[in-house]
């Protein structure tokens, strides 16, 4: 029972006391370190010789586990750069996708999402970002290739290289995998050339956090931004958005299999409903149609007006034909709240290069 995800989580967060979470957590901090050396030596040995492509490849990555909006933040990406007039291909892994399925469980959950809402971006799911990469150019001319989930890509040379990093959990414990949440050493961040702070609150303090990364990266440049609902959707209507009043005052429940459903949750009540019953699954869940059909039913017992889910959950959940209340899905944009116009001067940069 020691191995299950939630345990772990509790013990690398320092829930479990006493001496058993002490002696624990001791085995994980040495496992990280011969990690942390397994890492290094990979990731130089990977950068000697890069692979580079005829297209621009811009990297948007993370430093450690969970969400971060890194997706969010490559829809942004895709549909400024092409409605610049350029040909975008999305390079994704597919994160736990069965290609032996159809639909978005043999994409991926998060490649169905943006492939869904970006019907002139290419999205290429393939493990081996090279392969992909090589597809993009040869099948669909794509002048552009973005990495999704990029920043532990060492064998692709990036002309662009950009780091999420959660404003509110920058950096965990600051411990490696698996005594902490970091993939990779901060000394890996001298890498970026831009990092993009997201869930940024109003007036939130990021003296701290920013003076940080100036001094792992002074040439970097630090932008600020934070996810907005633009509305609600109706899970087989997504084409039409209700405003962000629909939800005031409304008793909802919730779900989702997202990294952040913190986040998630307290923009749902930010928008004035009531949540009533809230249902949080592992990331990248694997959702049944039993799954939906008890929460349905408790939303049905407990009179309530809506179920509300992610956008990334529901690509998945639309398949699985389940009927009952008013199933929405909230919709959020990435907008930049500090240095946007630099920001966007240093993308458009690398086509004059």
């Amino acid at each position: 029972m020691f191995l299950t995800r939630e345990y772990l989580y509790d013990l690398v967060t320092g829930k479990i006391k006493g001496p058993q979470g002490v002696f624990l957590r001791g085995g994980l901090f040495i496992l990280s370190l011969v990690y942390g050396l397994a890492v290094v030596i990979l990731a130089g040995f990977c950068r000697i010789r890069p692979r580079r492509f005829s297209a621009k490849v811009i990297s948007v990555g993370n430093i450690t586990l969970g969400g971060t909006g890194k997706t969010t933040l490559v829809e942004y990406l895709s549909v400024k750069l092409s409605s610049a007039g350029n040909k975008i291909a999305v390079l994704s892994r597919g994160y736990k996708r069965d290609s032996k399925r159809p639909g978005a469980q043999g994409l991926g959950d998060e490649p169905a999402m943006l492939q869904k809402k970006l019907p002139l971006v290419r999205v290429v799911v393939d493990k081996n970002r090279i392969k992909a990469g090589q597809k993009a150019i040869r099948d669909y001319a794509s002048d552009t290739l973005i990495l999704d989930d990029g920043l532990q890509q060492w064998k692709v040379f990036k002309d662009l290289e950009i780091v999420a990093i959660d404003a509110g959990n920058p950096f965990g414990n600051y411990r490696m995998l698996p005594a902490g949440f970091l993939r990779e050493p901060l000394s890996a961040l001298k890498r970026a050339d831009i990092f993009v702070l997201t869930q940024v609150c109003s007036g939130q303090d990021l003296s701290g956090l920013t003076a940080k990364l100036k001094r792992i990266n002074s040439r970097a440049l630090i932008v600020e931004s934070r996810h907005e609902p633009k509305g609600v959707s109706r899970l087989e209507q997504a084409d039409e958005i209700l405003g962000l009043e629909f939800l005031q005052g409304k008793p909802v429940a919730i779900f989702s299999g997202i990294g952040n459903p913190d986040g998630f949750e307290n923009c749902v009540r930010g928008l004035g409903a009531k949540v009533v019953k809230s249902y949080r699954f592992a990331d990248h869940y694997d959702y049944a149609q039993a799954d939906i059909l008890r929460i349905v039913k408790e939303a049905k017992e407990n009179n309530l007006e809506a179920i509300i889910t992610t956008q990334k959950d529901a690509v998945k959940i639309r398949e699985l034909g389940v009927q009952g209340p008013e199933i929405l899905v909230l919709e959020i944009k990435l907008s930049i709240t500090k240095n946007e116009a630099e920001f966007n001067r240093r993308l458009l940069k690398l086509y004059s290069l």
